[in-house]
């Protein structure tokens, strides 16, 4: 089944206003704040530059930090005995629901950094290493194919002097 084509705008918008509506108590701090407007500073960014993969890229990494810091502030400043009434019950629950978004979004910006020609690179370097049987069994083909290089470590040295057995030709 394949997944809907989710446009950059609507992630960003989506997330400005649970932002914004996450920002309306006072239970969190500045922090959050900043930090998720950043990110979505980023995600403009992205939007202007279609075919920068560092813009995309940032934004993707913005976004997985500010869902582990989003349940910092989350766990850190949420209230233990509960008392959240009207403005402050509201915001919270957009920040959680935020939250719980944020993985989806990661995955569609994840889907556009791909369609923008970014690869996503996962190299050991198993060969190198000491447990080199390992490379032998398949571990290091995540990372990309070497086969059509070709090495310059052992280039056949050409000769100083030219061959003597071999008679040469005449200039005229």
């Amino acid at each position: 089944m394949e997944l809907p084509a989710v446009s950059l705008k609507a992630i960003i918008l989506v997330h400005w206003l649970l932002t914004v509506w996450g920002c309306m108590n006072t239970l969190f701090p500045v922090s959050y704040a900043w930090g998720n407007f950043t990110v979505l500073a980023l995600g403009i960014w992205a939007i202007v530059q279609r075919d920068s993969l560092d813009a995309i890229m940032m934004f993707l990494t913005g976004l997985l930090l500010t869902v582990l810091t989003d349940i910092i502030h989350i766990s850190v400043y949420y209230p233990l005995y509960g008392y959240l009434i009207g403005a402050k019950r509201f915001g919270v629950g957009m920040a959680i629901f935020s939250l719980l978004l944020k993985p989806g979004s990661c995955y569609f910006v994840y889907r556009m950094y791909r369609e923008r020609g970014g690869e996503y690179i996962f190299n050991i370097d198993l060969e190198s290493s000491s447990d080199s049987c390992f490379a032998y069994n398949g571990l290091n083909r995540a990372g990309r194919d070497r086969s059509d290089y070709e090495t310059i470590d052992q280039q056949e040295a050409s000769p100083l002097w030219p061959d003597s057995s071999k008679a040469a030709q005449h200039p005229y």
